[in-house]
This record gives structure tokens, C-alpha cells and sequence, in this order.
């Protein structure tokens, strides 16, 4: 069953040249439990595709097909479309705003009702109804 959807930088962080050993642990131990937003795979393609090509880039290409590819990817539907512009609207009277992507994010987990996984915690503190997790 999910329970966690996860960040782009949680799930960068094996990939990284000191990775956080408490986000490695947790990624082993709830990998079952994860999934990634489809703007979450999209900013990691991304990322990839800007690289110059060379090994760090190929393993990245690796890692992003053997690993990140075996979460669930769950999609910015009608819904979410629907519960983002809510909460865009909500966030622009209090005078706040948030990226278009992290609203995108915000609001896939809310509907699936999962945890959302981040080091950017206080970027999605302003989301109402979100739960969210540093696991560094």
C-alpha cells in the first residue's frame, strides 16, 4: 500500500556524491511504500537530459531506469487540477505563493492522501491538509 510520495530531492539522493544515509535507510526500508509525482519523473528526466553526456550522466540514465522507474507514478489528473487551483487561490488572498511544480506535487499527494517526502519542507508548508516529511 502507498503511503509516501516522494520529492525529486529524495529520490536524487542515492545519486548524489554524499548521499544522506538516514533518506538511503529509509528509501530501503519503505521502497514498497513510495511513489513519485509525474512532475517529480518529468524535473528528473529533465535534469538528465541537460547533462553533458559522459558517465555521470549515463549512470544517472541507469538509475532512473532500474530504480526510479519501479515507483508508481501517479499523474497531476483532473483532481489535483481542481484541489491546486483551490489552493493557489487560497495562498494568493493570504499573500503567499509556490512554484507551479510544487503546487503540482502538493496536491497529488493530497488526493492519493500521502505522505509527501521532501528536504524543501518549509516550501510546502503553506499547503493546507498535506503532511509532509524530511527524512534527512
Amino acid at each position: 500500500m502507498l503511503r509516501y510520495l516522494l520529492d525529486t530531492n529524495v529520490v536524487s539522493q542515492p545519486m548524489m556524491k554524499t548521499p544522506a544515509a538516514g533518506v538511503l535507510r529509509k528509501l530501503a526500508s519503505t521502497a514498497d511504500e513510495c511513489a513519485i509525482a509525474a512532475p517529480v519523473w518529468n524535473e528528473l528526466l529533465y535534469g538528465c537530459k541537460r547533462m553533458p553526456a559522459g558517465k555521470r550522466r549515463d549512470a544517472l540514465q541507469d538509475y532512473l531506469a532500474d530504480v526510479v522507474s519501479t515507483f508508481e507514478i501517479l499523474p497531476y489528473d483532473d483532481l489535483a487540477a481542481k484541489v491546486h487551483a483551490i489552493e493557489r487561490v487560497r495562498l494568493e488572498q493570504l499573500g503567499t505563493t509556490a512554484t507551479f511544480v510544487d503546487g503540482q506535487i502538493a496536491a497529488i499527494a493530497q488526493i492519493n492522501e500521502l505522505i509527501l517526502v521532501t528536504a524543501n519542507v518549509r516550501d510546502f508548508a503553506p499547503f493546507k491538509a498535506l503532511t509532509v516529511e524530511n527524512w534527512a
